[in-house]
């Protein structure tokens, strides 16, 4: 394990920098000590679990000031800087699960607040079912879950209703057959001026978006690793969530492409305690269009 300090974001308390070892390959993960100072055992830190289009700096507009509670940053095996060494063809929603809390005992912690953006939203869910005694909380941020599922099991009967999910499962599988000049093809692009358009559709006001947060997705495009996790979505059971029993707050853009009305709804049909929140004004990245809405609607949720 190696462990480094790093410039947090402007206004943020100190990220530590670690590597750790999982199943499914190296983890980078990043650590903002809480102004408690307890150790870790002893508290429940805040754990971002990112999409399959990021990495940690999705939530980087989270980030400013001193946190109450150790935040967690990881970069999932696969994104990020967790890309080298990464066991795609073991990944699993199981194994990513097993990955994260084997992360999180590694760094001492027991118990833990989960907040999952897109992905990181489903693998969050999933974490609570199979680790309820450990998991006091979820915010699911636009969680890719039974429509993306839907989706990915027939894309083709399911294009009218989700373009841009499956526009971007195909064009991400054929750039994965590629190989590595997919990827840096899928780069490549990203830092011309077509990718503004092509991300369009996941913002409410496109216009609005820094066109360094443009090139940031870009960057964080990893073809072979969304198709997996398109993959798995496909085959999971959802039935497995109505073991979950903390409290969940589940949010949507109301410009949402890729997370429906429907699936808060159905999501409240499984889990016993859900709170769902349409945030106006706001498509999938709420951590970019709407942070600070989203930190009221977390501090509603940990202190009310």
């Amino acid at each position: 394990m190696s462990v480094q300090q790093e410039t947090a974001p402007a206004g943020a308390a100190e990220l530590r920098r670690q590597i750790l070892p999982t199943e499914l390959g190296p983890c980078t993960v990043r650590v903002q000590q809480g102004t408690g100072g307890l150790p870790a055992a002893s508290g429940t830190p805040v754990v971002y679990l990112h999409g399959a289009a990021g990495s940690w700096t999705t939530f980087r507009p989270m980030l400013s000031g001193a946190p109450a509670t150790d935040r967690v940053l990881i970069d999932l095996p696969g994104w990020g800087e967790s890309t080298k060494g990464a066991r795609l063809e073991d990944l699993s929603i199981e194994a990513m699960g097993r990955s994260v809390t084997g992360v999180l005992n590694s760094l001492g912690y027991r118990r833990w607040n989960l907040v999952g953006h897109s992905m990181g939203g489903f693998l969050a869910l999933h974490i609570a079912a199979a680790w309820p005694e450990q998991t006091t909380s979820v915010a699911a941020i636009s969680a890719t879950t039974f429509g993306v599922s839907d989706a990915a099991r027939g894309p083709l009967r399911s294009l009218s209703r989700f373009p841009a999910f499956v526009g971007m499962m195909l064009a991400m599988r054929s750039m994965a057959a590629l190989g590595p000049a997919g990827s840096a093809l899928v780069r490549a692009v990203g830092a011309t001026p077509v990718m503004g358009p092509l991300m369009a559709p996941f913002f409410a006001d496109p216009r609005a978006i820094s066109p360094s947060v443009i090139r940031a997705l870009g960057d964080d495009a990893r073809p072979a690793s969304f198709a997996a996790a398109a993959r798995e979505a496909a085959q999971y059971n959802f039935g497995q969530w109505r073991s979950i029993a903390c409290p969940v707050l589940a949010t949507r853009g109301d410009s949402d492409v890729f997370t429906p009305p429907t699936d808060p709804v159905r999501l409240a049909e499984i889990v016993p305690h859900v709170k769902t929140v349409t945030i106006p004004r706001c498509g999938h990245f709420a951590t970019i269009e709407r942070p600070e809405q989203l930190h009221r609607l977390l501090g509603e949720m940990w202190w009310p």
